[in-house]
């Protein structure tokens, strides 16, 4: 049963997903503005722990520095 279990997994992991194969990953600056106003609702919400805030607002800073970097850019 567990060579069966094995086996399977071992086709599966050979063999490429049709659907990944057939679209790359498709992530643009105004995704990452969404994901920017995201964070920000959330951790107004409280939905962060306190022990998780510095990586959440260094995350954040990094966003954000990043986003004005590209408006920079931009303009």
């Amino acid at each position: 049963m567990t060579e069966e279990v094995q086996t399977q997994e071992q086709q599966t992991a050979a063999e490429p997903a049709p659907e990944a194969a057939a679209s790359a990953p498709d992530l643009n600056i105004s995704d990452l503005v969404a994901l920017k106003s995201i964070i920000d609702v959330a951790s107004q919400r409280g939905a962060f722990k306190a022990n998780e805030l510095e990586a959440v607002g260094k995350t954040y800073n990094k966003l954000n520095n990043f986003l004005e970097s590209v408006a920079k850019k931009e303009a």
